[in-house]
Parts: structure tokens; sequence; C-alpha cells
């Protein structure tokens, strides 16, 4: 980690326009399977470059030197194939790329694919695969089913795979509908367009990643550490299958613990750790909120839209209108009511009696304005004012938050039965019950014991079946897992 990579420099000489056009040349036919080049086939190539015009054979000869010092060329003379004396003495060579150059040429490709925008995605059907695949590795570690080595191995590359494309496109999808240039085409009627179909892909995101999280976090608490430790040795003694000329060194670091490492970061994902929420819920929050500021536009949109639309037909109508009143008087109470009161006066008013844009003026009681005299040496007086004691407001809020909190404990401790309460159990309960359950099993899915303390004081496990079971409730049926909510009492120490 701390050595100079010498295999870069290409990347940065004076020479780079040259170093990189014959690197690029050698990873093109890496690619093609042709592993081996001769100067004269790159010298050809180059040639057909406007850059390269003067280039000279010697040049070429003396820069594919300078890349093999680099490390990024390995050169294997040729001695079974003079054709010639001078070709004999020459010393005749053939070059192979090395691995740090097709690494470095295939991350500069993907790199100019890429432009100045993020990319990425929100690939439904990433979660499923992943749910899946985690699916195989719950069977293998309860013992339901038995896998070979190289089975497992690949399932476990299935998991990282899919595992790192979700990462890396939402990450890049999220940062992209973030960035600037998004938000400037946001701003413009041509955005409408596309607004649709925007929408309809983060809430097609969204449906899915709501169907399965759920499924893949039960699977990664319901599997331990001790049953894992099975199933990454079978993934380890495949890795060792694997034969290489190479002797092993010894490494710092036990790949099962290096697995281990890995599985505790997909779970921190999904489940979070001590140190924050997961990336799963901001993920959905940054989703729902991108939605939002869709529909916000939108609506900005609109409404700019709707001050330039023509009244012409609105018009035309109440002229027809006017047109067929009989009387002027007639006509004058319709204009009162389409158009207002023509040259009204306005009151100014110390303090607004009321938020109600509907109420009439003479409804409301009369004001006193005190005019103050436009004099320059005008002062007003002032008093002493006096701190006022709002001790019995807060004691009135205080105590009239006591008792709902009160009924709202005796309302929840009618449907305890057995320290417990069942879902499935419930007659129809009240909205406010339904909105507290519903909360505690939100915050319990948040936590890795499914244990939380309410806002009872009391800490509560809550434990979620794959059977569904119908809430009834004064505002409507909620259709939901089973779910028991355990009260365990608390310890005396």
């Amino acid at each position: 980690m701390f050595k100079r990579v010498k295999e870069a420099t290409y990347l940065t000489a004076e020479k780079a326009w040259c170093y990189r056009t014959i690197l690029r040349y050698f990873y093109l036919q890496h690619e093609r399977m042709r592993e081996f080049l001769f100067p004269e086939e790159i010298y050809q190539y180059l040639k057909q470059f406007d850059e390269f015009k003067d280039y000279q054979e010697e040049a070429l000869h003396i820069d594919l030197d300078s890349l093999v010092k680099w490390g990024n060329l390995i050169a294997r003379q040729e001695l079974g194939k003079s054709r010639t004396v001078e070709e004999f003495k020459k010393k005749r060579f053939r070059y192979q790329c090395t691995p740090y150059t097709v690494d470095f040429e295939r991350m500069l490709i993907n790199l100019e694919q890429l432009g100045d925008s993020f990319g990425g995605s929100l690939e439904r059907t990433q979660f499923e695969r992943l749910y899946q695949s985690l699916r195989k590795i719950e069977a293998v570690a309860h013992g339901k089913q038995t896998e070979t080595n190289e089975e497992c191995a690949q399932v476990w590359d299935d998991v990282l795979m899919y595992f790192r494309q979700i990462t890396q496109n939402t990450s890049d999808y999220i940062a992209y509908i973030s960035s600037e240039e998004v938000e400037e085409r946001m701003q413009t009627e041509a955005f409408l367009v596309y607004k649709d179909q925007f929408t309809t892909y983060l809430r097609d995101f969204i449906i899915a990643l709501q169907s399965t999280s759920l499924q893949i976090q039960a699977i990664l608490t319901g599997i331990t550490n001790n049953e894992l430790s099975k199933f990454f040795q079978q993934v380890k003694q495949h890795q060792e299958q694997v034969f290489r000329f190479e002797e092993e060194t010894e490494s710092s670091t036990n790949p099962a613990e290096e697995y281990l490492e890995k599985w505790t970061s997909l779970k921190a994902w999904f489940l979070g750790n001590e140190h924050g929420e997961s990336e799963y819920e901001m993920l959905q929050q940054r989703t729902n909120e991108s939605i939002r500021r869709i529909t916000r536009v939108v609506q900005r949109l609109g409404e700019r839209h709707q001050q330039f639309r023509s009244r012409k037909q609105d018009y035309l109508h109440l002229a027809k209108w006017f047109g067929a009143m009989e009387s002027i008087d007639e006509a004058h109470e319709l204009s009162s009511v389409v158009f207002g009161v023509f040259h009204t006066r306005h009151f100014f008013i110390d303090d607004i009696p009321t938020e109600d844009i509907y109420a009439d003026v003479w409804d409301e009681k009369p004001m006193v304005h005190e005019t103050k005299p436009v004099v320059r040496n005008y002062r007003e007086k002032t008093k002493a004012g006096a701190v006022k004691s709002n001790e019995e407001k807060k004691q009135e809020m205080k105590r009239i938050h006591l008792e709902q909190k009160v009924r709202e404990k005796k309302l929840i401790e009618q449907y305890i039965q057995g320290n417990e309460i069942k879902v499935e159990d419930l007659p129809v309960v009240e909205t406010h019950v339904r909105k507290m359950l519903l909360s505690w099993i939100g915050k319990a899915m948040a936590r890795k014991d499914r244990t939380i303390k309410t806002e009872l004081g009391k800490r509560v496990h809550v434990v979620l079946s794959d059977e569904r079971v119908s809430l009834h409730a004064e505002d409507g049926v909620l259709e939901m897992p089973n779910a028991i909510f355990e009260f365990i009492d608390e310890e005396v120490g």
C-alpha cells in the first residue's frame, strides 16, 4: 500500500499520448486473446493515426523499452525465427501486457464511457436475485440441504456480486438525480414529458425494495455466525483447490474471517449497526424524497403554465351572461360577484383578529387605531415592562398531557392477555391503538433483537410470522403479518 505504483507512470509521462495509444492496442488484442505482439505489427497500427505521421520505428523500440522498465509490458526474445543476421543481432522481441496494464486500460475505458455525469440505476431484480442466493446459504447453514464446495463458492460469489451491484448502482443513481444538471433539467417545461416515466421508475423500485427487504432482513437475522462457519469452510476449501504455480504466501488474515467481515457489512447495509441506521433505510428515504421533489416541481410548472393560459373563452362566457341580463341592477349584482367591489378602501389595523379569509368585515368587533403625530422630535412614552408568569398554563398543559398518557396506557392494557398482545386475537381497536402497534413494529424492525422501549415505559419484544391476518380498526381493515407483542418485565437490580 505504501509503495510507488510505477506501472501508472505512462498515464502522466510527457509522452503519455504515445504510451497510452500503444498500451490501448495491447489491451484490445488481449481482449481478443492475442497475448504476444511484435513491434512491426504495433508500428503498422500506429502509422494509421495522423499524430504518428513522423514517428520512426527506432522511437517505437525506445518507447517499448520504457514501458518494459515501468512494468507495463513483458519482453520475450525470439531466437528461432530470425530470418537474417541483422534480426539475430537486434535481438528480436515480442511483447505481452501485464495485469496492471489490463486493469488500468479497462478502468480508463469505463471512465471514458461514463462521461461527466453519474451512472448507476435502480434495478428491481437485483434484490430478488440477492434474496434467492441468501436462501441457498440459509439452507446450507441450517443443514436443510448439502452442496459441494464449488457450489457453495459460486453462491457466495453471487451474493457478493449482487450486493456490490446494488450498492454501486443505487449510490451512483441517487447522486445522479441529485446532481445540478438534473436539477436544471427538472426546471424546464420539457421535463413534463418524462415526469410520469421518471415517477413510475422510482415507484416500482420502492415497491420491489419493500417486497423483498423484510425477507432479506429475516434471513440475515436468522443465521448465526456459528452456522455460517461450516458454509465458509466449504468456500475456503474450494479456493484452496484452485491450482497456482506460485507458492502461496502466508497471509495475516484468515479467509474465513474475511468472509465473515463481508457478511457483517451486508447485514449492516440492511439492518444497521451501533453506528447508525441502515443504508437500506437511507436509500428508501432518498428515493421517497426524490418522488416528492418531482411532485413539487411538476406542481410549480403547472402553476407557471396556468398563468399564461388564455382566458378568452372565460370572458366570452361572461359576456354572454351579462348580455342575457334584463336590467342594469342585475348586471351590477353579477359584476359585484364576478369582479368584486370597485374603488375599495383599505383600512390599516394594528392586529389581525382572524386568519379566516372568508370572514366578513361587519362580523368583526371594532378596533381602535392610534395615529402617531408626524413630528420630528416626537418620542413614544415608554413604561417598564413586566415579565408575565405562565406557570399556570404550563401546569395545565402538563396535566392534560399526563391525563392523555394515562388514558392511552389504560387503553392498551385492556388488550394485553397473558403479558402479550396477539394481533389475530384483537377485536376492533381504536385508531390510536392501531397507529401505536404499527409504530412499535417499525421501531422493532430497525433493531437486531427486535426489542424496544415504548412510550408507555415498558419493554416490548416483537415477533413477526409469515401468516397474514387482518387488523380491524375504527378507520378500516389492515392486512398485515401476524405479530405478537411480548412485554418484558424490567429487572429490579
